[in-house]
């Protein structure tokens, strides 16, 4: 079911991070690249600094493949990873599980998604200790072949450093790889407050799909790969998909200024910082109810219906009973000002008495 939302003041939009625009120093280098004439395909200099700068936030030689968007990242990652007979195995509310419409099998050509079930959002590590394991070898069925860990998750926890190398010690034991769903990448460092390469690949990560849309980008994403081995098969997938842009300077320039100067990290400190100001006020507030204190930039609550009612009034988009009655999400973004927060909170409790 498709979703038609009117166009909505930015200090009253809280349905996605999808919703805010882009960061100006982004608009500013995509006009940038728009001048003169460079060899198309990625052989670009634009390109070629947003691979140097992405190998200096991760500390070592990476392979950057820019795409179009995060479904594309995440379908051919996890088709590098695994065979059309093997299984992608992450948490049952985990995006690429209910909110890629069948990308992932598609781009794998056939694997199955399996669920392993954890608390917030996250894998429990001896569930997945047992489904690494289950019917492996069997030609019946399907074979265990990635774990898929979403960071930030979908309901905004964060898994700690700790949490992503046990999962990955017991995929690696068994034998498989690991991918990371990092659509919302910025916002669990600046949770953590850790670096990029100690969330990735020295905590286990072999393929990560970097976002960046949703801080800050226009049309830009990428998949970061750690392992050299899988350059060559994701280079030609990303082509046969689609996703070698002839003009991928405006994808890097993109990505190259979202990197410049800590430009993504203070959008996901906004961000972050929003989230949780809106989730402290609104603990302040009677009759609401926070399902988890935010992590990232996602805030799930309980409201009564007429103050969901109100605020849909006065022309607050946020999602609401997607999920059960009398659930609300609300997701900050970098373009969110403390004005904004503060209005609606305001609006929350008039709509309260």
């Amino acid at each position: 079911m498709s979703t038609t939302i009117a166009i909505t003041p930015s200090s009253r939009a809280f349905i996605s991070d999808n919703m805010a625009g882009a960061s100006e120093q982004i608009v500013r280098a995509v006009a940038g690249a728009a001048v003169g004439q460079v060899l198309p395909y990625g052989n670009d200099p634009f390109t070629d600094n947003a691979r140097r700068r992405l190998g200096e936030i991760f500390e070592r030689d990476v392979d950057v493949f820019p795409v179009s968007t995060g479904s594309a990242a995440n379908g051919l990652s996890l088709a590098a990873l695994t065979p059309p007979w093997g299984s992608v195995l992450s948490h049952p509310g985990s995006h690429i599980n209910t909110d890629e419409c069948g990308a992932p099998e598609f781009f794998t050509n056939g694997a199955k998604l399996v669920g392993v079930p954890g608390i917030d959002s996250k894998m429990d590590p001896e569930a997945l200790r047992a489904a690494v394991g289950r019917r492996a070898g069997d030609v019946h069925s399907v074979q265990p072949s990635v774990v898929s860990i979403s960071q930030a998750t979908e309901s905004g926890s964060v898994y700690t450093v700790e949490e992503i190398r046990r999962l990955s010690a017991i995929a690696k034991d068994a034998g498989l790889r690991v991918h990371m769903d990092g659509a919302r990448f910025a916002n669990a460092l600046d949770h953590l407050g850790v670096g990029p390469a100690e969330m990735t690949w020295k905590a286990g990560i072999d393929v990560l799909s970097f976002g960046a849309t949703k801080n800050g980008a226009m049309t830009a994403d990428a998949i970061v790969c750690f392992d050299p081995a899988l350059a060559a098969e994701l280079a030609f997938r990303a082509k046969r998909a689609g996703q070698l842009a002839s003009k991928m300077r405006f994808h890097a320039a993109q990505i190259d200024a979202y990197l410049t100067d800590g430009l993504w990290l203070h959008n996901a400190r906004q961000a972050n910082a929003m989230a949780t100001r809106l989730g402290d006020g609104l603990k302040a507030i009677p009759g609401t109810g926070l399902l988890a204190t935010p992590q990232a930039n996602i805030l799930f609550c309980r409201l009564p219906q007429q103050v969901t009612e109100g605020l849909l009034a006065e022309g607050y988009a946020f999602y609401h009973d997607r999920w059960e009655p009398g659930i609300v999400r609300f997701v900050t973004a970098f373009s969110h000002s403390a004005d904004d927060v503060d209005q609606l909170l305001d609006a929350v409790r008039r709509h309260t008495r």
